[in-house]
């Protein structure tokens, strides 16, 4: 395995002490002959799977069901009493829900192999004295690695030297500005976004050189830690796994009991024992919904496409029912509830202040003062400001099929913006005379132009440090003395800005007299202030009504970021999502899990600057309290508490591929909002599900009492067991797959997340099985001994015909009381779900075609039927579907009334 020196103090040491335990050498770096030794010693710089899961044990685990358990053991029976073609229907039937189980649930554990993707697949180093570029995988602990604008940090790097160094950290830390580094040790156990003097790996350069000594290399290094870490988090089961799992517990005990008591029962009365043996079968199998693990399957299945519909890409089939049993979603901030590019919003001049409309890197925006546009043209001071940041800059703008986008310093480049705002054009480097540059220390940079009135030098920095070496102010088109009130207006606006959580950049100007030495101090005093401008990375437009729509779907909306403290404030007041207590990464390490859980039960909670422990412990802590977690997110940082969550999101434009692959759910759009209509296609699923669950224990409860109480009278088979198979997987299948189409009922997102202990059946679904099922078993059975007078064979044929027909058409009335559990089908609407009437139409054909097609009626063992026969079969179906509509009717004009 790749690795490091055994230290993690790199931070602390000085950079003569890094040089001197790693026996490096600061003008020569590392011989060949020595790397090469190190890399045998330490291994490539690559990051290695923890664990994989092949192909076949993923396959496997479409079999690990009770209720799969069930079909084999009874596909087994009927096999060995010689009933093959049952056997192998339900075969079929299991083999069936296992590829589609599989095809939609293979995933790889790719997190490893995306997070290579993100690394430098080359880099520059110094070896042997000479500047040589080298495969990244071959850098070892003691490499001394070149950095430049555009880089990619190839391994974690103690600094030695930084000119200008600035780094977009954000997919690590979810730090959303670039951090600016230097040579500094700092203190020891400084957080990651603290280590000032440590370029991570996989991190980019934005601005400036650097070099520095690796330190350590592939899972040593902080993007294996966390890849360690995501690859370690064990996959957690869902609800609706976890109450499918109960369900099929205890049917089995059920089909076992009643198949058991009914055989030893009719074997003690006197009925062959062979024919016993076949009776409890066919009960075992009427008790089990053969076609519920395909039908949730297929259900789900549909469910992928009506989520892509909405934005929403499914990794897994179970993600969209989690979803919408959700309680708690944490979501990452930077590109998740904000934008993720810096936008210019507040321009603070002597004569007023500015408002900058337009989001993002997109040019297209106005300027606006007391909300009514300004022509710009006519704003002298305006125009100088915007021009002083486009030419005291480096970023650049470029364009492409998928928009606008940055190049260099995205708080640079929110200037560059907002001059194109004004339609000014870039400035020809040419004209430029000198530079100097931006750093911790000095915290400004001066560049000097030539124009046709002399050198001009634009000045940009923090405001406290510009308005120390202004002396004039430009107030409107002209210059004058700067005054005390003007210090205090330029300061109450650069506060007021930052308290709104907005970065402030003071810009500055002047023109140089000939004989001024071209130097920084020299250059940098006297200068005529301009004033300063307000950068944010914006919220999305439509996150403020997404988090309240949650809200009012009892689902609670907790930010975790590695964003400071006081943005993270900001942005949240801006969103409105309520805060009343804000804690940092640091304050976490100073809780323990009971003062913690706590603070998670108690109160309405923010967290900021926190590290990928951090995020894991809080969504563990969450869960532990009985919550559906949902946690939303688009950087490497988020990757470990994506996969621990019940159901992890990650953003699908902006977001790495490592979030990505460890998440549940992709969201196209990287809309925040589109998670509030997956929660809503969620909750529709899972009420789908609810409906067609009892649908199918309704009809197979009719089946059942049908048999037993046939038993107790004496009669013969009512229902052979490859009729109740056709019942069970053919009729029946078809006709819950439509249920599981239902649009989604009325109010579905102005009701609490339903509980994580809910069984799927509460006691009003077991009483309503129990009513519908009554009826249709007692139904079947009239049916079955109304046409058995003498008991001849031709009698009995018959008869179990119009049972068999009997018990599938009163099943298919019965279907519609399941349209709507609690308002009748005119509220509904008949034709709201055409896909129901379809699977009732194409099922009542299948059974006419078993009835009179030979080759079936040799399978099902069935006679053709009469006029009569249908009639009386469609009078006795009719009061299943009638009296039910009768009992919600009067139940809904009472809720409405």
């Amino acid at each position: 395995m790749a690795g490091t020196a055994q230290t993690d103090d790199w931070h602390a040491l000085a950079a003569e002490a890094v040089l001197a335990r790693l026996h490096s050498d600061v003008e020569r770096g590392l011989s060949a002959e020595e790397a090469q030794a190190r890399l045998r010693e330490t291994g490539p710089n690559t990051l290695q799977a923890v664990r994989r899961t092949p192909w076949y044990r993923v396959l496997a685990r479409q079999f690990v069901d009770v209720l799969i358990f069930i079909l084999l053991i009874a596909a087994t029976i009927a096999f060995a009493i010689g009933e093959t073609g049952d056997a192998v229907t339900i075969l079929a039937i299991v083999v069936l829900n296992g590829i589609l189980g599989f095809v939609q649930e293979w995933k790889a554990e790719q997190a490893l192999a995306a997070l290579q993707r993100m690394l430098a697949p080359r880099c520059k180093v110094l070896r042997d004295g000479r500047e040589q570029e080298i495969d990244a995988r071959e850098l070892v602990p003691g490499d001394l690695v070149l950095l430049e604008i555009g880089d990619r940090v190839p391994a974690d790097l103690r600094l030695i030297e930084a000119i200008n160094l600035k780094l977009d950290e954000s997919a690590l830390t979810g730090e959303s500005l670039p951090v600016v580094k230097d040579v500094t040790p700092v203190e020891v156990g400084a957080p990651l976004a603290l280590r000032h003097d440590i370029a991570w790996m996989g991190t980019a350069v934005t601005n400036g050189r650097a070099r520095g000594l690796v330190v350590a290399t592939g899972m040593a290094t902080e993007f294996g830690r966390i890849a360690h870490l995501t690859q370690s988090v064990g996959e957690e089961t869902t609800p609706l796994q976890r109450k499918l799992a109960v369900l099929g517990k205890q049917l089995g005990i059920y089909s076992v009991a009643i198949s058991v008591l009914v055989a030893m029962v009719g074997w003690l009365v006197g009925k062959p024992l062979l024919e016993m043996f076949l009776t409890g079968v066919s009960l075992a199998v009427a008790v089990v919904p053969e076609g519920l693990p395909a039908v949730v399957t297929i259900t789900l299945a549909l469910g992928v496409r009506a989520m892509v519909r909405r934005r929403a890409l499914l990794r897994r089939l179970q993600a969209a029912e989690t979803l919408g049993a959700a309680t708690v979603i944490c979501t990452d901030k930077t590109g998740t509830l904000t934008q993720n590019e810096m936008t210019t919003r507040k321009i603070w001049l002597p004569t007023g202040e500015v408002t900058v409309t337009g989001v993002g890197y997109d040019p297209a925006g106005h300027f606006e003062v007391d909300g009514e546009k300004i022509d710009y043209r006519q704003c002298p001071d305006l125009l100088a400001l915007l021009e002083t940041g486009l030419v005291c800059n480096h970023a650049r703008l470029e364009k492409d099929e998928q928009g606008w986008h940055q190049i260099g310093e995205p708080t640079e480049a929110a200037l560059v913006v907002a001059a194109y705002k004004a339609w000014l054009s870039q400035p020809v480097e040419a004209r430029t005379v000198s530079e100097f540059s931006f750093n911790s220390e000095r915290k400004r940079m001066t560049l000097v132009e030539k124009t046709d009135e002399g050198l001009l030098a634009h000045v940009k920095g923090a405001p406290e440090v510009i308005l120390a070496r202004c002396t004039r102010i430009l107030d409107g088109d002209s210059e004058r003395p700067l005054t005390d009130a003007d210090r205090e207006a330029f300061n109450q606006a650069y506060m007021r800005m930052a308290e709104d959580g907005l970065r402030t950049l003071a810009l500055a100007r002047r023109r140089l007299p000939p004989e001024v030495a071209l130097d920084a101090e020299a250059v940098e005093q006297e200068l005529t202030l301009l004033g300063v401008v307000g950068i944010i990375d914006p919220p999305r437009p439509e996150v403020p009504d997404a988090i309240r729509t949650a809200h009012q779907a009892g689902i609670k909306t907790i930010m975790i970021t590695g964003d400071a403290v006081a943005t993270a404030q900001a942005i949240a007041r801006r969103i409105g999502l309520r805060v009343e207590q804000a804690l940092s990464g640091n304050d976490l390490q100073g809780l323990d899990d009971e003062a913690l859980l706590a603070i998670l039960r108690d109160r309405q909670v923010l967290f900021a600057r926190t590290t990928p422990e951090n995020k894991l412990r809080i969504v563990g802590l969450l869960q532990s309290l009985g919550h559906v977690v949902g946690m939303t997110g688009d950087g490497v940082n988020d990757a470990p508490a994506l996969k621990k969550a019940d159901i992890g999101i990650a953003m699908g434009k902006r977001g790495t591929d490592v979030a990505k692959n460890a998440s549940d759910m992709i969201l196209t759009d990287d809309n925040f909002a589109s998670i509030v209509g997956a929660v809503e296609e969620g909750r529709r699923q899972y009420d789908n599900i609810q409906k067609f669950v009892r649908y199918l224990l309704s009809s197979n409860t009719g089946e059942v009492l049908a048999i037993l109480v046939n038993i107790l009278l004496g009669g013969p088979l009512i229902l052979l067991p490859v009729q109740i198979l056709w019942m069970n997987l053919v009729t029946d299948g078809m006709t819950a797959v439509a249920l599981g189409v239902e649009p989604a009922e009325k109010g579905i997102m102005q009701r609490p997340p339903r509980a994580a202990h809910e069984p799927i059946l509460d006691r009003g679904g077991i009483l309503m099985i129990a009513l519908l099922g009554g009826y249709i078993g007692l139904a079947t059975l009239w049916l079955f001994h109304h046409y058995i007078q003498e008991g001849t064979e031709a009698e009995i044929q018959l008869a179990q015909t119009v049972a068999f027909t009997g018990i599938i058409v009163l099943e298919k009335m019965n279907v519609f009381n399941y349209r709507a559990l609690h308002e009748p089908l005119a509220v509904v609407g008949f034709l709201s779900n055409p896909w129901i009437l379809l699977a009732w139409m194409v099922t009542i054909g299948l059974q006419v075609c078993a009835v009179y097609l030979p080759f079936l009626q040799d399978a099902l063992h069935t006679v053709p039927l009469g006029w009569a026969d249908w009639g009386l079969i469609l009078l006795v179906a009719l009061p299943v579907f009638g009296l039910m509509e009768i009992y919600k009717w009067s139940r809904w004009r009472g809720r409405v009334n």
